[in-house]
């Protein structure tokens, strides 16, 4: 399989790449910036230079020729709401149109667990603009003929990966907070398993740490 990821170095991509790899997959790693390309190919990727946040769909169907799937591990960051809004929920929605455009059957979306219409951050909130965004790209997604699957992690942690998860329902009150926590290496295998299991197509997956293996959580 030939997987594009966009958002190569972010904290979940680091730990995606070398398990795409090392598993056999042809891994494309995009990053913004010259001096990020080493780092990619250090990954176990090959690296792709493109500013996602100002390319354009053209541009990125370009980036996409030949994908079997894209992953969208990007982000702004948070700080900056026009970036946010910019990246999360802009760029994210021109790489689904370059998606379809280039052909591409397979998307996955790294969103966040609490990506729902009624998820309750005040608009004064610091991180208003973030939920706002990812929830305005997941909409977009669903609306598209993409094979996709949304992924909704909880609070993301640094911890030892475990391999093992708990799916979450939606409207459960776990947005936020270490109830939903999930280290970022075992949502990196939780992508990787999602892009080889059908069972994962057109479903927005929540989920935190919890005792059931990986395969089998998606499965169910």
């Amino acid at each position: 399989m030939k997987v594009v990821v966009i958002g190569a170095l972010g904290k979940v991509a680091r730990h995606l790449l070398p398990l795409l790899a090392g598993r056999g997959d042809d891994v494309v790693g995009v990053v913004r910036k010259p001096a990020q390309l080493d780092e990619v190919t250090d990954l176990g990727a090959e690296a792709l230079l493109l500013d996602i946040e100002q390319a354009s769909t053209e541009e990125i169907a370009s980036a996409l020729d030949g994908a079997d799937a894209v992953v969208w591990s990007a982000g702004a960051g948070g700080g900056n709401p026009d970036r946010t809004y910019a990246v999360d929920r802009d760029a994210a929605i021109r790489s689904m149109d370059a998606a379809a455009n280039a052909g591409v059957p397979r998307y996955v979306m790294v969103s966040w667990i609490g990506s729902v219409p009624d998820h309750d951050i005040p608009a004064d909130s610091s991180f208003y603009a973030y939920a706002d965004a990812k929830l305005a790209a997941d909409d977009h997604l669903r609306g598209t003929a993409l094979d996709w699957t949304i992924l909704g992690p909880g609070s993301l942690t640094d911890d030892d990966p475990t391999g093992r998860i708990e799916r979450v329902a939606e409207g459960v009150s776990l947005a936020r907070g270490e109830d939903s926590a999930v280290p970022r290496a075992d949502v990196a295998q939780v992508v990787a398993e999602s892009l080889r299991e059908p069972t994962t197509v057109g479903r927005f997956v929540r989920f935190r740490s919890g005792e059931t293996p990986v395969v089998d959580a998606l499965r169910g």
